[in-house]
């Protein structure tokens, strides 16, 4: 296991993980892991090369043969083949397609050293599901970021209308429900705070005020 700084930011999807975690990692200076990323972009491949996604061994082999590059610092571009599909995989369809390939094990296991490797000097900030459940099991500093289903609901809708995208709050809210029962039930590497994540509730919470928390327990 990598002996670099790793602070891990698991939780629920809409919960500001991704904000976090750049903002952590801009204000720290170290690197930033987005492992749902990998998770779209195995999905988003399978569908094209027509593969089910219910096929575990085939949605695998495409995840350990993934032609993915992450460009950029703040805003990242995120190429597929050398394609950029940044905003392809921000879809909702692309969450819930993420959602269905991760439930596989053969394709967490295909994409686990994968992640390893992004700890590099002077340091990560992971986020994710199960980074420090399983990725970075020996991570510095554990956080586990939730908020309701209502909140993230909201967050998405105005993500999404911001960018132009058309969006249904009610479809979206339901959407963030079943994905939760989906990640929190799979066998493998279930959503879960790790036995020693500090949890944070960003319900009522600031950015500013999530990010001072995180802040705090690294000792800053």
């Amino acid at each position: 296991m990598s002996r670099v700084p790793v602070l891990t930011i698991d939780g629920p999807s809409g919960s500001g993980k991704g904000t976090i975690a750049r903002l952590l990692a801009k204000q720290l200076g170290w690197h930033m892991l987005d492992s749902g990323a990998l998770y779209r972009l195995t999905a988003l491949a399978a569908r094209r090369r027509g593969i089910d996604l219910g096929d575990a061994e085939a949605v695998a082999r495409v995840a350990a043969a993934l032609d993915a590059r992450f460009e950029g610092e703040e805003e990242t571009r995120v190429l597929l083949d050398g394609e950029d599909v940044t905003l392809t995989i921000r879809s909702e369809e692309a969450g819930a397609d993420a959602s269905k390939v991760a439930a596989h094990p053969a394709v967490r296991e295909a994409l686990l050293e994968r992640q390893r490797r992004f700890a590099q000097p002077p340091g990560l900030v992971a986020d994710g599901r199960d980074m420090g459940t399983v990725v970075f099991p020996d991570a510095l500093v554990k956080i586990y970021l939730d908020a309701s289903a209502e909140v993230r609901g909201e967050r998405r809708y105005k993500q999404l209308k911001d960018k132009g995208l058309d969006a249904n709050l009610g479809q979206i809210i339901e959407d963030i429900r079943q994905r939760d029962a989906r990640d929190m039930q799979r066998p493998v590497a279930p959503l879960k705070p790790a036995a020693d994540a500090y949890v944070i509730d960003s319900s009522h919470l600031t950015v500013e005020q999530v990010l001072a928390e995180c802040l705090g327990r690294l000792g800053r």
